[in-house]
């Protein structure tokens, strides 16, 4: 017990400490755009990623990961909090919490696994699109000064772990920050800095229930929100988990997580935070900067707050230049640079499901609606696939009176059509064999066909004998078929 608590939270003290740092600034502006977003005071957004971050560390699933405020979730928002303000903004957090508890109980996290890599890809690529495209307004008409703070600190980011010694041992996203912030104060230069986003919290977040009448009608004002934030919280951070196990190339329990963002939420709710979820853009600046475990989660939610209450004077001095070119970082690291170059060698329809999922999140700026759309495909892609592997061989025995049908490979809604084709039905023969041993019968689709099949050559006067089928599809077959059911023959044949 004492070597897993060690592990899990003190192997990598200075790292996570370092990395915590970092990760906490990067929030801030974020957190209070995203509340912007959502409509509520910059507070409620910081209050949450504070919340979130710190509950997460000890609840959830994957260690090194960022759960806080997010713009995904700040957008599903807007309407609850314009149509009925923030009260009820906060009731459907704690319940978007307890349906998250739910789905982890219920071991729905367990559904990732039809989440195919060229998802997951186009997940990527279209989150670092839009990471890039939302640190555009903060490049745009701005003065000359802006854009060389900015390449100076891209050049202090990918510059500063080339240096002998110091370079691996202090993260350069916070080198980049500080001397910035630093350059900032000195030149006094006319450039946005986080003190320009929005008024910083001046006291710590007090337990907060929702001033709101427990009844059936607040829970059919709520649910709707909540229920669309627990399905978009839950996706996001399960494929945020999903890329940070790539990167430190270990495994997250995925259930625990599910129930881990629930009780985050639910304590985000209790001191007056909104909703949120895992991070993928604050995770790799994580993991890039060198946090491992727990203890770098935990340390950016404390140091969050004490930033923003405590250090608010300092941290409203830091140009906003500085976290772009930190996000412009993590940007250019998250994005699958292999998967262009792959496009000439992958499967037209893997290309084809990445960048759709790629082309529906950026134009929609929902990662729901994208992996949605890419699980689809991906499905109707691979449902075609197995469908062509389908065989039917025959042979005449008995000097043409028989016929006997070998059917090799899987029978379901895509194959039926296929499967029906391959029989003669117009041949004179007394019997006909179909041997179904090297075949799988799936679904009620492929039990019609069946029927359809016997059905036909029984009208054209031949014997029909079905062999070979193996369990699974016997009992399906026995299940649903209708042949040997004169009503139902007719019933099913009605006009063909």
């Amino acid at each position: 017990m004492y070597e897993k608590i060690k592990r899990g939270w003190f192997s990598n003290l200075k790292g996570d400490a370092l990395s915590g740092i970092v990760v906490a600034l990067a929030l801030i502006p974020e957190a209070i755009a995203f509340s912007i977003i959502a409509g509520v005071d910059p507070k409620v957004g910081l209050y949450a990623s504070f919340a979130i971050c710190v509950v997460i560390a000890f609840t959830g699933g994957r260690p090194g990961m960022i759960s806080a405020a997010t713009g995904a979730m700040a957008l599903l928002m807007v309407t609850l909090v314009k149509e009925h303000g923030l009260e009820y903004l906060l009731a459907a957090t704690l319940l978007t919490g307890v349906l998250q508890i739910v789905a982890g109980y219920l071991k729905l996290a367990d559904l990732m696994r039809f989440v195919s890599r060229s998802v997951v890809t186009g997940f990527v690529n279209a989150l670092a699109i839009l990471i890039f495209m939302a640190q555009l307004p903060e490049l745009t008409d701005v003065t000359w000064h802006v854009y060389a703070m900015t390449a100076a600190g891209l050049a202090i980011i990918y510059g500063f772990p080339w240096l002998p010694r110091i370079g691996r041992t202090i993260p350069s996203p916070l080198v980049c920050i500080v001397v910035l912030t630093a350059v900032y104060m000195i030149t006094g230069m006319e450039i946005r800095s986080v003190g320009d986003m929005g008024e910083l919290p001046d006291s710590l977040p007090v337990f907060l229930w929702p001033d709101i009448p427990l009844n059936l009608e607040t829970l059919t004002i709520i649910f709707p929100t909540a229920l669309m934030l627990t399905v978009v919280g839950l996706l996001e951070s399960m494929m945020t988990a999903t890329i940070v196990d790539d990167l430190t190339d270990t495994a997250s329990d995925k259930n625990r997580e599910c129930r881990g963002q629930g009780i985050a939420n639910i304590g985000s709710g209790l001191l007056g935070g909104m909703a949120g979820c895992a991070m993928i853009g604050q995770s790799v600046i994580n993991i890039k900067s060198g946090g491992r475990s727990r203890l770098s989660t935990l340390f950016a939610g404390v140091a969050l707050l004490i930033m923003v209450v405590f250090l608010a004077d300092w941290v409203s001095q830091i140009p906003m230049a500085a976290l772009v070119a930190v996000m412009i970082m993590v940007s250019i690291g998250t994005f699958s640079w292999e998967s262009i170059r792959d496009l000439k060698k992958h499967p037209m329809s893997t290309n084809i499901v990445m960048l759709a999922t790629v082309a529906v999140t950026v134009g929609t700026h929902n990662l729901a609606i994208g992996v949605f759309v890419g699980v689809l495909l991906a499905a109707m892609f691979f449902a075609n696939k197995v469908g062509q592997i389908l065989y039917v061989g025959s042979e005449e025995t008995d000097e043409g009176e028989h016929r006997i049908y070998r059917v090799v490979g899987q029978v379901f809604f895509a194959s039926s059509e296929r499967f029906m084709d391959a029989f003669d039905f117009k041949e004179t023969v007394e019997r006909v064999t179909i041997d179904l041993s090297r075949a799988h019968f799936w679904d009620i689709t492929a039990v019609e066909a069946l029927d359809r099949v016997v059905i036909k050559f029984r009208r054209e006067g031949t014997a029909v004998e079905l062999i070979g089928l193996n369990e699974a599809s016997a009992t399906i077959v026995d299940r649903y078929a209708v042949h040997d059911d004169p009503a139902a023959v007719e019933k099913l044949m009605g006009g063909h």
